[in-house]
């Protein structure tokens, strides 16, 4: 049985070649410009993104400067109020006391969220307004992580009497009611787009 010779060296440097190539122009597909967003949607996204960001940090300023000593701002009574509060963790009090961790985390989704909208060739009205809200949310809590020692300004204050007893949620920001704006407008998309998905069953005849 003839022994087989190894690859010559013209013909590993034509493989690594070819391999670039096609590497290189699957790169190319990927940010083609047919893919990138029209400029109404870039319009619409970073007018959202601008603001929310500019609506969440004026709120916090406001709030924090005027009430931050004192027993907060009744807005509506026995439903909801301003009160500042600092808090070292996300929503819920999940993570506290790692604000590295959660700036870390804010960081990436931010870089998603906007990479997502520009590259994943998405052309739904509704999921660029609910990128732009997101990551104007994401970017809200991310500024007080990185220049407020790693503590979240919160002020809106949510309760109500049930039985006697007053029960409160747990206080939260402009910046998080963006959040909860932008998941739910993503999740209504997911839910429409997956019901068009379906096809009815054929009758048999």
């Amino acid at each position: 049985m003839p022994e087989q010779s190894p690859m010559s060296e013209p013909e590993t440097e034509k493989s690594s070649m070819e391999a670039g190539s096609s590497s290189l122009s699957g790169m190319r597909r990927f940010i083609s410009p047919d893919r990138l967003p029209s400029a109404g949607a870039q319009i619409v996204f970073w007018a959202l993104f601008a603001g929310g960001l500019g609506l969440d940090l004026w709120s916090k300023e406001v709030v924090f400067d005027k009430y931050a000593y004192t027993d907060g701002l009744t807005v509506i009574d026995g439903m909801l109020r301003f009160v500042p509060v600092l808090n070292n963790g996300a929503a819920f009090g999940i993570c506290a006391g790692q604000p590295f961790f959660l700036a870390a985390a804010s960081i990436i989704a931010t870089v998603g969220a906007v990479g997502y909208f520009y590259f994943s060739g998405i052309r739904h009205r509704l999921v660029q307004v609910a990128l732009g809200i997101l990551t104007a949310g994401i970017c809200g809590n991310l500024y007080d992580r990185l220049f407020n020692g790693g503590l979240v300004r919160d002020f809106v204050d949510v309760y109500a009497n049930i039985f006697g007893r007053q029960r409160h949620w747990h206080t939260f920001n402009v910046a998080d009611a963006l959040l909860c704006v932008g998941i739910g407008l993503l999740i209504i998309w997911t839910s429409l787009t997956g019901k068009s998905d379906q096809k009815p069953p054929q009758q048999r005849k």
